[in-house]
């Protein structure tokens, strides 16, 4: 299969809206570029809307049942801080950048999620140091390319300050300038976080959150300014997308201390816990899992629990079976999967009340609490999110009303001349120029 483009660089701006298109219409550099693109502004992301779960799709062009990211942590009951879904062995199947590097070519990745041990030659996965004992720097060196991370690190370590935003993305930024000019890779995966986390903490429509489209207006610019540097923009293809849009919220349900009142979760010695029913949060969804899939009775009793508790609070506003769960993407080998009403998001906690109502200055003071989350059906009002692309193989002007977020990968990977063939979406000929 012939390639339609040279390189291909992906940016992903963790929580771009279809809200935010007029906007960053607005912007100098996302005005140039989405004049000289193909588009879709109304991308319907996947079930839950999750960045683990919504990256993976985007590299697969599968829904989250087929390649196995089914939430952005691990089930580890006790667990106040869960391993994430951190590791390429977690996905099934082939990737755009295996099926790349598998033709030779150069490819690197910068915080791009679930990519930890991967083949990815310039690889800094994110992948993060929650545990007392481990040390940030030497967790991602571990994780992926050694000396690419030590040269990064050497660099443009004095711009980071732990997780903290914009000082992250700076460095990934900074580290993404210099990885285009010195190694001029085939194939670029980008994940920026900026926009997610200032959503998450100040509200979707924050002043904070317009700062940071801007800032990102400016990483777009200097992306492009660095492939003119080298000689490689007319060459090259540039795609950027969002994984998911959010909801301003302000109360968090708690469904586990409820079925711990009801027995079905015990808490033992060294924070060990035993449970016949678990609620698993994905943000604004949530799985319910029983450790006896089997048991018609208990599951039977589950709902009649949760169907009570709603009946009080109307909190949740669809219950769905296993087979109902699975038809929209998501885990097959849940009981159950709760989808919030808006203005409520799902926790893991055990204790305190099972509806909490988020109080002023804790959102990004007290763990886990924010003001605006995703996780939520792609199907919600205003939730979709955008994928644009301009460069070598994509037809300027071309318009999608409407796509997926599972034909990303399929696209992208017929613009590097590759076939996902095991993948959900589809090719969107529309976008491109053969």
């Amino acid at each position: 299969m012939n390639k339609l483009t040279n390189r291909l660089i992906v940016l992903s701006f963790d929580g771009l809206s279809s809200l935010d298109f007029e906007y960053i219409k607005t912007l100098p550099h996302f005005s140039k570029f989405i004049n000289s693109a193909g588009y879709c502004s109304q991308v319907y992301s996947i079930y839950p809307t999750l960045t683990y779960p919504a990256h993976a799709t985007i590299v697969t062009g599968k829904y989250p049942k087929n390649h196995g990211i089914i939430n952005n942590t691990i089930l580890q009951p006790g667990n106040e801080d869960p391993d994430w879904y951190w590791h390429r062995k977690h996905i099934k199947g082939d990737t755009l950048y295996d099926l790349a590097i598998n033709e030779g070519m150069r490819t690197a990745a910068l915080l791009w999620p679930v990519t930890a041990k991967s083949r990815i030659k310039y690889n800094m996965p994110e992948i993060f140091a929650n545990k007392p004992w481990q040390n940030q720097i030497l967790v991602s060196l571990l994780n992926g390319s050694p000396y690419y991370q030590f040269c990064m690190n050497q660099k443009f370590g004095h711009l980071r300050e732990g997780k903290k935003q914009p000082a992250l993305d700076n460095f990934t930024h900074q580290s993404l300038l210099f990885t285009l000019k010195n190694h001029l890779p085939e194939l670029i995966l980008v994940h920026y976080t900026d926009l997610d986390t200032m959503r998450h903490y100040n509200g979707f429509h924050s002043d904070t959150a317009f700062e940071a489209l801007k800032r990102h207006d400016v990483r777009l610019g200097e992306i492009i300014a660095a492939l003119k540097e080298t000689g490689t923009y007319e060459d090259s293809t540039i795609v950027v997308l969002g994984d998911h849009s959010s909801l301003d919220e302000d109360k968090v349900i708690n469904l586990n201390v409820l079925f711990k009142e009801k027995g079905w979760i015990l808490k033992e010695k060294s924070r060990q816990i035993t449970y016949d029913v678990i609620c698993k949060n994905c943000d604004g969804s949530a799985y319910v899992y029983l450790k006896d899939n089997q048991n018609k009775q208990l599951k039977s009793e589950v709902r009649a629990v949760i169907e009570h508790f709603n009946s009080q609070y109307s909190c949740i506003e669809a219950i769905h079976t296993a087979e109902e769960a699975a038809r929209l993407g998501a885990d097959p080998n849940c009981a159950f999967m709760l989808e919030a009403q808006k203005g409520y998001y799902f926790l893991d906690d055990m204790e305190g009340s099972a509806i909490r109502q988020i109080q002023p200055g804790e959102a990004g003071n007290v763990p886990h609490i924010t003001i605006n989350t995703h996780g939520y059906s792609p199907f919600k009002e205003d939730y979709t999110t955008i994928f644009i692309a301009s460069g070598k193989g994509i037809k300027k002007g071309a318009v999608i009303n409407k796509m997926s977020l599972i034909d990303e990968g399929p696209t992208m990977a017929r613009l590097l001349g590759l076939a996902l063939k095991e993948a959900d979406g589809k090719v969107l000929t529309e976008l491109l120029d053969e």
